[in-house]
């Protein structure tokens, strides 16, 4: 027992661990420093069901030994990877918010190839398991946007486990509640009998890279730019204004003018950054970096 657990009143017990008074707090305020995920006292059980079963791997009797390592350990760097995998929420789907996606295929793209942007740079971030970027890869694959002019395609995502089911390019059933049936028949494949379909390789490939990348370390970040277009989705409803306020900096300093953000349907930026005019393209809303 470390001499401030002892010092500490135990507040709750999970599947045997001890949490020390106020070290849920102390955890939260290392998490949203690190990732930029904030978590109020409405959410603190959420954050402890996340952590458990990683204290309990590590050996620890306690949350406050947990809280060490993540802050003073030479292993932090690898255990970080496995705090953000267990705290991300990869609630994602094809055809999620299909109307931006079909905006950049109508819209933006045309606009795009008028100015002689090429190649034609596209930036998913955070992608999850890859249904996002594919969804777009797919919409300018029928587009024929690919045959017309050259376009890269980037995500990236915190969490590595994400990204290695990205890089699978397996997916099962709730991941196509929303797309058409023919769509899926057309662009994916039965997977042998596992339930499972996987992605065809040639719309897989359109991808360039998918990378481990934290939004909130710019110097990270900015590796995916200059860019011309940037999916950042249901991401900023995790983070403080302050964060999400930084981080559109950024997305700015990264697109070209015109440069174009597309956020979550529940996400504003209007209170946030005056780099950016929020504009309706064919039937999306979009924010626009004039």
């Amino acid at each position: 027992m470390t001499e401030l657990s002892a010092r500490h009143t135990v507040a709750a017990d999970v599947r045997g661990l001890r949490i020390p008074e106020r070290t849920l707090e102390l955890l939260r305020d290392l998490v949203v420093a690190r990732t930029g995920m904030y978590y109020d006292d409405g959410r603190l059980d959420f954050l402890r069901d996340r952590l458990a079963p990683l204290v309990l791997d590590r050996g620890f009797d306690s949350f406050l030994d947990y809280y060490y390592l993540l802050k003073y350990d030479a292993e932090a760097p690898a255990e970080w990877v496995r705090t953000i995998d267990a705290l991300s929420v990869q609630e994602t789907y094809f055809w999620r918010e299909f109307d931006q996606v079909r905006a950049l295929a109508d819209v933006i793209m045309p606009r795009l190839v008028a100015s002689n942007r090429t190649p034609a740079r596209i930036v998913s971030i955070p992608c999850a398991s890859g249904e996002e970027p594919l969804s777009i890869a797919i919409a300018l694959d029928q587009g024929g946007w690919f045959q017309r002019t050259a376009i890269d395609i980037q995500a990236g995502d915190a969490s590595e486990a994400a990204l290695r089911r990205a890089r699978a390019g397996r997916y099962a059933g709730r991941a196509f509640r929303q797309i058409p049936a023919s769509v899926q028949e057309t662009y994916f494949h039965r997977n042998g009998t596992d339930g499972e379909w996987a992605i065809r390789e040639d719309i897989h490939r359109r991808i360039s890279s998918w990378t481990r990348i934290n939004v909130i370390e710019r110097d990270e970040l900015v590796r995916l730019g200059p860019c011309d277009v940037i999916f950042c989705r249901n991401l900023f409803i995790y983070f403080t204004p302050a964060v999400v306020a930084n981080v559109v900096e950024t997305f700015a300093q990264m697109l070209a003018s015109p440069g174009y953000l597309c956020v979550g349907a529940a996400e504003s930026l209007l209170r946030t950054s005056s780099r950016f005019e929020l504009r309706e393209l064919n039937g999306a809303y979009v924010y626009v970096k004039p």
